[in-house]
């Protein structure tokens, strides 16, 4: 069993931050790449950044200068830093990891999805 657990999100005026954090539990062999999607109403859900097991990174141009994504391999965690936010970052923000098992081919798993809010 594989679980990934957000925190992080909220509500926040335009210009302002936000930290969004995913930690991953469970019976993991390897992570590879680490990442985070989101959802606004109405709208597919898209990439906003991910981060592979070697550290290369890729961000949608939409946040790109604005949003930083790191990772911390010893605890199975990755963040997201999230600066001069925008009302159109408006959005559910999902956790995704593709993570292997012992004997099993990689799967990806998903968070609950924290909401984040930008408004004045």
């Amino acid at each position: 069993q594989v679980q990934l657990v957000e925190s992080g999100g909220g509500l926040v005026q335009p210009g302002g931050s936000l930290r969004l954090s995913c930690a991953a539990s469970g019976t993991i062999f390897v992570i590879y790449a680490m990442g985070w999607y989101r959802q606004a109403p109405g709208k597919q859900r898209e990439l906003v950044a991910v981060i592979s097991r070697g550290s290369r990174i890729d961000y949608a141009d939409s946040v790109k200068g604005r949003f930083t994504i790191s990772r911390d391999s010893a605890k199975n965690s990755v963040s997201l830093q999230m600066n001069s936010l925008k009302p159109e970052d408006t959005a559910v923000y999902y956790c995704n990891a593709r993570i292997s098992r012992i004997g099993e081919p990689a799967y990806d798993y998903w968070g609950q999805g924290t909401q984040v809010t930008v408004s004045s």
